[in-house]
């Protein structure tokens, strides 16, 4: 936790992983951020999977840092206070419908006199308003296609689907940027901005950014299923005589040479070329294009060297390569996660579990980072912003309660 953002309030509408992501990152980095729940939580409170206690641990790490409100959403009463807050508060990240009561120009309109203007990030499904989620988008992307075996049938192979919702946490990362790129605007114009991030247009558009349309209409055709090679350039997977499976690449000069090194198959590389009339040093193409040539020469040898001699010397050799480890491995290594300074003790979590919880991914050397913020009980804030941001007495916060139009927190 650094206070980078602090004094910056956001008010966040949402569910699943796109729009809390957001959220997050602007929490872990001091922006106060209030997620308004449906007072029996929202469509991802018991999210997949869940601990003993019925607690969802995806929706604990999503809003780690956070506070929660828990209003009767289905209520009219429930949506006033939930559009009252947005305005009064001025920032909203939602992921409901801008045809919803949250409307960017609903909450404006009530608005007090001499507030900001409202910045609302609303992430969207696709830009003509059909919904979308990130399985869906990841398929008409065509990325699940380029995966699997070489040796699989273009035509009539399956799809494979990456596990990661990766196009989700690309969004919410976007979203976070987005708000704090219209919040300097503001500062600087006093003009509020409402902005609408189709989750279908980041992925199209990532996968635009990073050259493969324009490939695949110059090329005319979709591009070949690689296996666990690496596109345009050096890296593949290997397999150690012990039978541990590992990663290499080589994208400059520097890391070819510390391959070719680390695995002692200097003579058999320049025969090759001399074979071939290419150097390999040259540069990516001619690694890539002749990869079936060299991953045969690279798996010989690695046929005939254990796991400890062949990562000591690509560690002596300064090559940039990784072994395989299952997601429970690597949840248990300490390099990745006990020894690694992006994690702290988790505090006080309201699943009861015990574990290792982020800080922000950007860290700051002169400072020291804060501990790991805990994720609220659903509920635990309600009666401090209710107070705080609206106004509203302790009286009047018990009748809401009472009339079950607010939620306190969950914790009993």
């Amino acid at each position: 936790m650094y206070q980078l953002l602090d004094g910056l309030s956001i008010i966040e509408a949402s569910s699943f992983v796109a729009s809390p992501t957001a959220g997050l990152y602007c929490a872990q980095l001091g922006a106060e951020v209030i997620r308004v729940d449906h007072k029996e939580g929202g469509l991802d409170y018991d999210r997949y999977m869940l601990t003993e206690q019925g607690r969802s641990l995806s929706w604990e790490n999503l809003n780690r840092a956070k506070k929660s409100v828990a209003l009767d959403l289905r209520s009219g009463e429930g949506r006033e206070l939930l559009v009252a807050l947005s305005a009064n508060t001025g920032n909203l990240i939602t992921n409901l419908p801008e045809k919803s009561f949250l409307g960017h120009g609903a909450i404006a309109a009530q608005q007090p006199e001499g507030a900001p203007e409202l910045v609302s990030v609303r992430i969207m499904g696709w830009h003509d308003g059909r919904q979308a989620m990130d399985f869906t988008v990841n398929a008409a992307s065509g990325y699940p296609l380029m995966c699997g075996p070489e040796d699989w049938d273009m035509a009539n192979a399956p799809p494979v689907n990456q596990v990661l919702p990766a196009w989700d946490f690309i969004t919410g990362a976007y979203c976070a940027f987005a708000l704090l790129a219209a919040l300097r605007q503001r500062d600087a114009t006093g003009q509020g901005s409402e902005l609408r991030v189709p989750l279908g247009d980041v992925a199209i558009g990532t996968m635009a950014n990073s050259g493969a349309l324009a490939e695949m209409l110059y090329r005319g055709g979709d591009r070949e299923r690689l296996g666990n090679a690496i596109w345009g350039a050096f890296g593949r997977d290997f397999r150690s005589r012990d039978g541990v499976r590992f990663m290499v690449a080589a994208l400059t000069a520097k890391q070819w040479d510390g391959l070719v090194a680390a695995f002692g198959i200097a003579d058999a590389i320049a025969a090759l070329e001399a074979e071939l009339g290419v150097c390999f040093a040259d540069g990516d193409r001619p690694r890539f294009e002749h990869r079936h040539r060299l991953f045969a020469l690279f798996q010989e040898r690695a046929d005939r060297m254990d796991w400890h001699e062949l990562s000591a010397s690509l560690a002596a050799h300064g090559t940039t390569f990784e072994r395989y480890r299952t997601m429970h491995e690597a949840a248990n290594d300490a390099a990745l996660v006990a020894d690694n300074p992006l994690f702290g003790a988790s505090p006080a979590n309201p699943s009861g579990f015990e574990y290792p919880a982020t800080r922000s991914f950007a860290n700051i050397p002169s400072r020291e980072a804060a501990a790991p913020a805990p994720a609220p009980y659903l509920g635990q804030h309600t009666e401090e912003v209710l107070a705080e941001r609206l106004g509203l007495s302790s009286g009047a916060i018990g009748k809401l309660v009472d009339r079950d139009i607010a939620r306190l927190s969950d914790k009993d």
